[in-house]
């Protein structure tokens, strides 16, 4: 079984905590993430882009010469497609790009690249995260005593006030609770940074 030291927030080890290795030592498999992670993206995408079809884009509907007898190309419309600033032809409308994803996939995905921050030593965990004051130094001084750098995902479901305000002005650190983690922020992030409730709230989601 996989396990983690807990520290306080002066970096000294307060206990440990045992892990399932159906969660954090599952296979990795890349072919997975790639999946999940589309998915995740697709279902952010707008969909709002959309072109003018011949039938509304402004212009007159007059046909402009007669067909035959001028030696030019036949012409019905200005609206025409082959004209400029005529109408697109199969160009994109508003659309809804997301799609259903099995849920045991999508677990699956965050099972092993959760495994993989973990067999990397990227994963930290604190017995909590009660900070003193909100200011941004606060976090900034949390980070450096662990010695973490780069993008960190936080996940902490406390909603404690002081430790949102404390790091919203740093944009590489993102704060989100144990039950909206996400295979996108897991694998975007270089460090992972958990209280022990999150953690053991993410294995139990995970291992259902």
């Amino acid at each position: 079984m996989a396990e983690i030291e807990v520290k306080n927030l002066a970096n000294e080890i307060v206990g440990k905590i045992d892990l399932s290795d159906e969660v954090f030592k599952a296979e990795f498999n890349e072919p997975l993430i790639w999946e999940a992670i589309k998915h995740y993206n697709d279902s952010l995408r707008a969909g709002t882009a959309s072109t003018k079809v011949r039938g509304e884009v402004s212009g007159s509907g007059k046909k402009l010469w007669k067909q035959k007898g001028t030696g030019r190309a036949r012409i019905g419309s200005v609206r025409s497609p082959l004209w400029r600033h005529g109408g697109t032809v199969h160009g994109p409308k508003p659309r809804d790009y997301s799609y259903s994803f099995p849920r045991k996939k999508l677990r699956g995905a965050l099972r092993s690249a959760l495994s993989a921050k973990f067999s990397e030593n990227l994963v930290t965990v604190v017995e909590g995260l009660p900070l003193e004051s909100h200011k941004t130094k606060e976090f900034n001084r949390i980070l450096n005593t662990f010695g973490i750098g780069g993008k960190v995902l936080v996940i902490d479901s406390t909603g404690e006030k002081n430790l949102l305000l404390s790091l919203r002005n740093l944009p590489a650190v993102k704060l989100v609770p144990g039950n909206a983690v996400n295979i996108f922020d897991v694998v975007n992030s270089d460090a992972l940074l958990f209280s022990r409730d999150a953690i053991l709230q993410v294995q139990e989601a995970l291992n259902k």
